[in-house]
């Protein structure tokens, strides 16, 4: 696959199912377009596997674009030739396969979660609904996490963006390439986030808030701000790992899941849930299909949504 950019040559993993494939005469189907985490390539990330075997299952066109592959370089990392990256990816796909422009989705975890959110700022009216987990939202926040921590991240921005946030212009581009700055741009779209409440502790290197932070700045764009959390609450969840008591009931059963579900809340057009694990993405009781896709399965572009 070539950018339409500068040319580069971008390596994807591609799956039509035959009966979808552009030499032959067969019905549009869903395209699920799944991104890769912070550290990874295009086939290597822990929630390829389950979504690959999702995809099978279902019938649908699925494609892991690289992106630019890790975080190390100024060409990854959000920047614009890597949100054309995934845009190409989708052209391509639509190519070499009948898809259904009305069910075009995306996936991702971590560093993909986080170029999920992105493109939904990026092009809002491609999507018929996005799913991410644990995703980064804020990359100054979570630069100034991780240099007080000594993770490694840290360093991977520095490589990415000529240096820390410490003056304006890096500032600016750190600001520029985190989600939570542009999300009134994803008004009107489907977004599922969920996210491990012990993320951020013992060793794991992002704070729940940047989900928490996300879903009240979808609620704002969707004039649903009577779902928002509190400031209080999202401190208190943030440093404790654990609810305030006053969150204990908003929960929900959901059969298939490998962590189980402590919050969910649900505000119609964006979705967020809070699982018992850390930085983990949630690939299903029995690994073969993560839950988001049955959420996913339900989102069609162009349709008045409905409360799910």
């Amino acid at each position: 696959m070539k950018s339409s950019v500068d040319g580069a040559e971008q390596a994807a993993l591609f799956y039509a199912p035959p009966e979808a494939r552009s030499a032959k005469a067969g019905r549009a189907v869903p395209l699920l377009v799944s991104l890769h985490s912070w550290t990874t390539n295009f086939d290597e990330y822990d929630s390829l596997p389950s979504t690959l075997s999702g995809c099978l299952k279902r019938g649908w066109v699925f494609i892991s674009p690289d992106f630019r592959g890790p975080n190390t370089r100024p060409e990854a990392a959000g920047s614009d030739l890597a949100v054309r990256d995934v845009l190409d990816a989708v052209g391509f796909a639509r190519k070499h396969a009948h898809v259904d422009g009305r069910r075009i989705y995306l996936l991702g975890a971590s560093g993909g979660g986080h170029m999920g959110l992105l493109m939904a700022c990026r092009a809002p009216g491609l999507w018929a609904g996005i799913s991410v987990a644990c995703p980064i939202s804020d990359l100054l926040s979570w630069y100034h996490f991780c240099a007080g921590n000594e993770y490694r991240y840290a360093e991977m921005m520095r490589r990415c963006f000529g240096g820390p946030p410490d003056v304006p212009e890096r500032e600016s581009e750190f600001r520029r390439r985190s989600p939570l700055f542009c999300l009134e741009a994803a008004k009107g779209i489907p977004i599922d986030i969920q996210t491990g409440i012990l993320d951020g502790h013992g060793g794991r290197a992002l704070p729940v808030d940047h989900s928490l932070r996300a879903f009240n700045a979808l609620l704002e764009a969707n004039g649903i701000a009577d779902k928002k959390f509190t400031l209080e609450d999202i401190e208190y969840i943030t440093r404790e790992a654990r609810l305030p008591s006053s969150l204990l009931t908003e929960t929900e059963n959901e059969p298939g899941r490998k962590y189980p579900v402590l919050f969910r809340r649900d505000a119609g057009i964006v979705r967020l849930t809070i699982y018992d694990a850390g930085h983990d993405f949630d690939s299903g009781s029995d690994g073969k299909e993560p839950p988001a896709l049955a959420w996913l399965a339900k989102q069609r572009k162009n349709s008045a949504w409905r409360r799910r």
